[in-house]
């Protein structure tokens, strides 16, 4: 195992692309892992790899830094029976010595995990998993096809030591319903049941009736915390879906329980309005991956964003974000109308295409992180303007702040060495400064208030970006959010300096 640390204090080289002085900067630490192969890495502003490493297996899609610096990471496990799109078998936990901490297998000749897995607060994974279903078993359930299919599974499984548990489960044939045979189960109008699955549904990929075994293909999956539910992406039918979490395994098989009051069935969905029957504009044209909630403290936080394949036509692909219309756990619906909102709410346009899996993110400052699959990475300002660029294309890849707590549990109390950016000369052991994270107003203690001269403040590229005369509080509230330098500069040549979040 071969660990690389490296301090930064050059923010952008060949690979890192700026675009003025006024832009917002890349604040942080993009991880990534190559498919198919062993070796994960942290990468700095400067297009650096920061942190490397070398992993006993090999890597499938997706990835997540913990707190404590571990890392939980999906692989592809020997011998897997199924072997369709992305399949994994596999996660594990690794130390920052790239040791094995748990290790979990879910594959056999019925189910295996696949594309997209989500790290939630409590240390627990989601994974995505498809799931082996007879044409026999379909058929009775009023599927008109002839092949055998795959319809998806989520589990939630929580670390036992050196290995995990299954502790919740969801599965889509439970939301089945068809209206092709009165004497079959499930027979009801699918227009006025959105908040369940069509069976004989059309597709966009090979999943369909007659079609491929990967039914629905879906690929990204992400959790909220606050609303105790889960999104996830289906690539062949053009939509993003969420479920109640807050159910038991038995609720969520059913139509009742749960904070929604459903059980398992889908609490919103967005995109093809013709997959439930109604008539209304497709939004999403193709595929679609990586669905996420916006993170709290970003620009438009707890919307829906994903990747929009060809959300721009004729081979663009955008980053989209909606805002859903929500009434405490559940999203409104009328009947016989399309589930809003009519359009997207908010678009990035990439400045590369991407057929398929792919990542994006909004950041705290404004940016957003762009992950295009087989091409490169890069993250544009507020403005659209290219902050960073590097030239590796992951499926999929993963934005850390400099005051992320896996960061610093990885490369210490200052991992961008911006204490280094703004010239520290000395720091008095009384000079503090609260609060931190602080939403605008700073206070200041332990200075010398005879001596102190400025206030200056500094932002991760070292630029300065406000100045003021002395006092005992600082108003930073007009500063985007991100990480900043602040220093108290004396008459007598002092210079003491403190780091500080601002997240409005």
């Amino acid at each position: 195992m071969i660990v690389q640390r490296m301090r930064n204090a050059v923010l952008f080289i060949a690979l890192g692309a700026v675009s003025g002085a006024s832009a917002q900067t890349f604040d942080g630490y993009a991880l990534y892992n190559l498919s198919n192969q062993t070796t994960s890495r942290l990468v700095n502003s400067a297009g650096q790899v920061a942190y490397t490493w070398n992993c006993p297996t090999t890597y499938s899609y997706a990835m997540a830094l913990k707190p404590n610096g571990n890392i939980v990471r999906t692989a592809v496990n020997t011998g897997n029976q199924i072997n369709t799109a992305a399949v994994s078998g596999l996660v594990q936990e690794l130390n920052p010595q790239g040791q094995v901490v748990w290790s979990f297998t879910y594959s056999s000749a019925d189910y295996v995990t696949h594309h997209d897995m989500c790290l939630m607060p409590n240390g627990n994974v989601l994974l995505l998993a498809y799931v082996r279903k007879t044409v026999a078993e379909l058929q009775a359930m009023g599927y008109t096809g002839t092949s055998a299919k795959y319809p998806g599974r989520i589990i939630e499984i929580q670390p036992t030591g050196t290995t995990a548990q299954i502790v919740w489960q969801w599965e889509m044939a439970d939301r089945f319903i068809q209206y092709a045979d009165a004497s079959k189960p499930n027979y009801m109008p699918i227009a006025e049941h959105p908040e369940r699955m069509n069976i004989n549904v059309t597709v966009s990929g090979g999943g369909g009736p007659g079609g491929g075994i990967d039914w629905f293909h879906e690929n990204g999956i992400d959790y909220n915390a606050e609303l105790d539910q889960i999104v996830f992406s289906a690539r062949y039918l053009s939509e993003i879906l969420v479920i109640d979490h807050s159910t038991t395994t038995a609720e969520a098989a059913g139509h009742t329980g749960g904070n929604g009051g459903r059980g398992g069935d889908f609490l919103f969905r967005w995109g093809k309005p013709a997959n439930y029957g109604v008539t209304g504009t497709q939004r999403i044209p193709a595929a679609v991956h990586d669905v996420k909630w916006i993170k709290a403290g970003a620009p438009n936080a707890g919307w829906l964003m994903f990747v929009n394949n060809n959300g721009g036509g004729n081979s663009t692909t955008t980053i989209d974000a909606i805002n859903p219309a929500r009434d405490g756990y559940n999203y409104p619906w009328t009947p016989g109308t399309v589930w809003g909102p009519a359009n997207y709410d908010w678009r990035h346009t990439c400045l590369a295409y991407a057929s398929g899996q792919s990542a994006a993110e909004r950041m705290p400052n404004g940016n957003t992180f762009v992950a295009i699959s087989g091409q490169y990475m890069y993250e544009v300002n507020s403005s659209n303007q290219v902050v960073w660029q590097y030239n590796a294309g992951p499926q999929k890849a993963f934005r850390y702040l400099c005051s992320d707590p896996g960061i610093i549990a990885l490369l210490g109390e200052d991992p961008c060495g911006l204490a280094t950016d703004v010239n520290e000369e000395e720091n008095s052991a009384a000079f503090g400064i609260y609060p931190n994270p602080t939403e605008g107003m700073l206070n200041l203690v332990g200075v010398d208030m005879s001596t102190m001269r400025h206030f200056v403040v500094y932002d991760g590229t070292g630029r300065e970006v406000k100045r003021t005369a002395p006092g005992w509080t600082v108003d930073v509230g007009d500063l985007p959010n991100g990480v900043y330098q602040v220093a108290v500069e004396h008459s007598t040549g002092q210079r003491d300096v403190r780091r500080v979040v601002v997240q409005h």
